[in-house]
């Protein structure tokens, strides 16, 4: 069964907050002054910045919805040191075959980030480090094929 969780830094989760509090302000204000001036244009049915308001006005109310879910759902992740890898977890790890060893964040999927080497847990190598202690290996199916990794170090 997925978890239904959304796992959140301290920091992600104040961002969040901020984003949906101005979206419900000033976000809501704008696209209402938007749609106002639209209809002052005439012919609603050829008018493209009235179309384009209501667009931005459906996709705020979807974002605010989406942030209202993840928020009450949100697990404020511990930073900590432990033995296994977990959400928070900042481990290394050898890719078998190659001499670089590559180092994540194990964070939520708001929060994933290949660029910032914050990975998702709900990715299939996130799933697959759960648990996992330094010295284990592990396999994890990718596009290219299957790969083992040996987890090198915890955080």
């Amino acid at each position: 069964m997925p978890d239904t969780h959304e796992y959140l830094t301290k920091e992600k989760f104040e961002e969040l907050v901020n984003e949906l509090d101005y979206l419900k302000t000033d976000g809501r204000k704008k696209v209402a002054e938007s749609l106002e001036y639209a209809k002052s244009l005439g012919d609603l049915s050829e008018n493209a910045e009235y179309q384009e308001a209501r667009e931005t006005q459906a996709n705020i109310e979807d974002r605010i919805l989406k942030l209202e879910v993840m928020l009450k759902s949100a697990v404020i992740m511990k930073m900590h040191h432990t033995e296994a890898v977990d959400i928070g977890s900042t481990v290394s790890l050898a890719p078998e075959g190659l001499k670089d060893k590559v180092t994540y964040k194990i964070v939520g999927s708001e929060e994933a980030n290949l660029e910032q080497k914050k990975l998702s847990i709900n990715s299939p190598l996130g799933r697959a480090l759960l648990g996992k202690k330094k010295g284990d290996s592990l396999m994890v199916k990718t596009p290219g094929g299957n790969v083992m990794y040996m987890v090198v170090h915890i955080e």
